[in-house]
């Protein structure tokens, strides 16, 4: 009896080895030209990453193929089908070798043409770039070709330019996930080492920070922001280290550019960012000056507790727009400036925050102007040549001196030395609003908007004031429509788009819009909107249900902010209107408890008209006198502003209005349709604040649209 072939001899005979070397030479193959083929057509990477796991999987299936059937001249067949003397393997294993051999000289060539070909700048030294961290350990990069913009010929698109880049939010991999903070505010540092450089276009943290650390769509993030590059990252904090990890992308084709880890004690992370910064400039061939090179590379602090209190407050600041959270901010600031005393960015960052605050009259026995110009001056003596200390400089002067002029120049010299900052060059704009300076204000805004895309409170603060402001309604729904493609859910949102409707007239629509918000939100947006839309309906009880809902949310004792009064005013007149004096008094008279004990008492000129408060509390009251004069001398507070000053002029001719002063309220409203930041028609048609003049001629001849 024959004896049975053993496994391995069948399977020489069948070929399966020869087939597996095969498979995998033409894999290698497959493999070559994807990686070099895909990019040139902008596939991305993740179909080369598809090709190999397909590869991998068909590995199996060719051997079992292999062992299963034989290529004979009639075709394939399985092998137990084939009498053994009648079988060609050994001539097919022949050709199998020779086709291998064939494939294979081709893969190395192509392998070969990889490695030698030039790529475009990259480095001349020879290996990879090489960093040293403090224990002596080596960390090598990848080094690349710069980014260039691939997109330009895509319709629709603008073109991209070649150094451009976004930092999109770092993955927090510390097993501690209340460290978020820490990642949060090493990217944020990157990002802001990054913008003082004139040579690249630095997309804002606000347009990023929705997006996923590694989102999966590379080259539709780099649309949407309007860059070539993207800066991804992680951070790991252990104990007292931390290891940073970035690389460096190009958008279009997915392709790794540039990557790098750096590994330090927690005292000495301070320099990580501006190492980062500068690798970045080099790769993207971004050339800096000699005072760039300095601002980019400078250590902010040597205290690590300070750095950690700081980074803390960039979180709170940059996650939730709030009085309370830039409050609770503020206090971070002072801790680590009271830490670190040298501290310069620490200092104008305290100033901005205290500077917001005392603007909007928020805990004003903390926030007092001595603050804030302690902590403005206290940043320029330490660092006179940074650009945040000029911010700092420039928020004091136009929040708390109410010098716009100089205001202007402080913050042109932050814009100098923040070339791709957002944030300067839109406190440029706010401030040239203040001047009246509307057409150099929409520039302003609309460059920072480039730097900023994806900024939902700035193209909220163009559509629902800037243009507003102007009348110009279509321009400032569109802004409007682009902050709700960001941010669907948003309530404040929706109820910024309902305003901008009900100042254009269309009451119905921003009925429309406003139902779209949940019934029970207490924003304060929203329920200043709703209540608005509900006295232009004359729903006066409705009215009274929003603003008192909103009030007893309220803890006992606690100050009403600037929307919180305005409702309770709205709510006073809608109770007197309908004839409930009792309630309307006890209305104003808390406004004025609260704003003006005494009737000679100073209020302070803040950022929300609050010197017309008082006037329209006390003419409810029927204190003509006290009204009209208050009004007077909230025209002159913000005689110099020409965003307030029209709303306090307003707020005089309503006082007259319901004071029987019908003569001199007519003789302001042709200047208050006219001139920016001014009245509306829609509001003169359907506010009952002006139902006194309703039944006058002149009055039906000035609701006439204009042509």
């Amino acid at each position: 009896m024959a004896e049975e072939p053993s496994l391995f001899a069948e399977l020489k005979r069948r070929n399966v080895y020869k087939a597996a070397v095969a498979y995998a030479v033409v894999s290698w193959l497959i493999i070559q030209i994807a990686t070099q083929v895909f990019p040139f057509f902008e596939i991305p990477n993740w179909a080369v990453r598809l090709v190999v796991v397909l590869l991998i999987l068909g590995f199996p299936a060719a051997l079992i193929f292999s062992w299963a059937f034989e290529i004979t001249p009639e075709g394939i067949k399985r092998e137990s089908e084939i009498d053994p003397g009648k079988s060609i393997s050994r001539t097919t294993g022949r050709k199998i070798v020779s086709l291998t051999m064939i494939v294979a000289v081709i893969a190395s060539g192509l392998l070969a043409i990889q490695l030698l070909r030039p790529h475009p700048g990259s480095r001349k030294e020879n290996g990879p770039p090489v960093t040293r961290d403090n224990a002596g350990a080596v960390s090598t990069g990848l080094a690349g070709a710069p980014a260039y913009a691939q997109d330009s010929s895509a319709p629709g698109r603008p073109s991209i330019p070649d150094k451009s880049i976004a930092v999109l939010p770092f993955d927090n991999l510390s097993d501690d996930k209340s460290n978020a903070y820490f990642a949060e505010g090493i990217q944020d540092e990157i990002l802001t080492r990054l913008s003082k450089i004139a040579a690249l276009k630095v997309i804002s943290r606000s347009s990023t920070v929705k997006y996923k650390s590694a989102p999966e769509n590379l080259r539709e993030v780099g649309h949407q922001l309007g860059v070539a590059n993207i800066l991804e990252g992680s951070v790991q904090k252990i104990a007292n280290a931390v290891h940073v990890n970035v690389q460096l992308i190009r958008a279009a084709t997915d392709e790794h550019v540039w990557a790098e880890s750096y590994n330090r004690k927690l005292d000495d992370v301070f320099g990580v960012e501006g190492e980062v910064a500068t690798a970045i400039a080099d790769q993207l061939n971004a050339k800096l000056t000699g005072a760039e090179q300095k601002a980019v590379s400078d250590k902010p602090t040597q205290d690590a507790a300070a750095y950690d209190a700081y980074l803390r407050a960039l979180s709170l600041e940059h996650n939730e727009y709030s009085y309370t959270t830039i409050s609770q901010a503020a206090d971070d600031y002072a801790e680590a400036v009271r830490l670190d005393p040298q501290f310069a960015v620490a200092w104008s960052r305290l100033a901005d925050a205290r500077s917001f605050l005392y603007f909007n009259y928020i805990s004003p026995t903390i926030n007092t102007a001595a603050a804030v110009k302690e902590a403005a001056d206290r940043a320029m003596a330490v660092a006179p040549e940074a650009g945040e200390s000029w911010i700092a400089q420039g928020s004091y002067r136009y929040r708390v001196l109410r010098q716009f002029d100089s205001a202007l120049e402080a913050y042109t010299e932050a814009q100098k030395r923040l070339p791709n900052s957002s944030l300067a060059i839109q406190l440029i704009g706010l401030v040239d609003r203040r001047l009246g300076r509307w057409e150099e204000a929409e520039k302003n805004f609309k460059k920072a908007l480039n730097l900023d895309p994806r900024d939902v409170q700035m193209l909220s603060a163009m559509g629902n004031e800037f243009y507003v402001y102007l009348r110009r309604f279509d321009d400032a729904l569109s802004m409007m429509d682009r902050s709700l493609q960001i941010s669907p859910d948003s309530p404040a949102a929706r109820a910024n788009k309902a305003n901008i409707l009900l100042a254009a007239g269309r009451l119905k629509d921003a009925a429309a819009e406003l139902a779209r918000v949940p019934a029970d939100s207490t924003d304060d947006w929203v329920v200043s909107t709703r209540i608005l839309a509900a006295m232009y309906d004359r729903n006066y009880d409705g009215a009274i249900q929003l603003a008192r809902r909103k009030l007893d949310s309220i803890p006992a004792g606690q100050t009403l902010d600037a929307f919180g009064l305005s409702d309770l005013i709205n709510a006073g007149y809608c109770y007197s209107w309908t004839k409930r004096p009792d309630p309307a008094r006890d209305a104003f008279t808390r406004v004025l408890k609260e704003m003006q004990p005494t009737p000679d008492a100073v209020i302070p000129v803040d950022a929300n008209g609050g010197p017309t408060l008082p006037a329209l509390a006390a003419a409810g009251l029927g204190e003509k006198k006290r009204a009209i004069e208050q009004a007077h001398r909230a025209i002159k507070a913000y005689e110099t502003d020409a965003v307030i000053k029209p709303s306090a002029e307003i707020v005089l001719a309503q006082v007259q209005a319901q004071l029987g002063e019908h003569d001199a309220a007519f003789a302001a409203l042709p200047h208050l349709l006219e001139v920016p930041a001014g009245l509306t028609v829609a509001d003169l048609k359907y506010n009952p604040f002006w139902d006194p003049l309703r039944n006058d001629p002149r009055f039906q001849k000035l609701c006439e649209e204009p042509k």
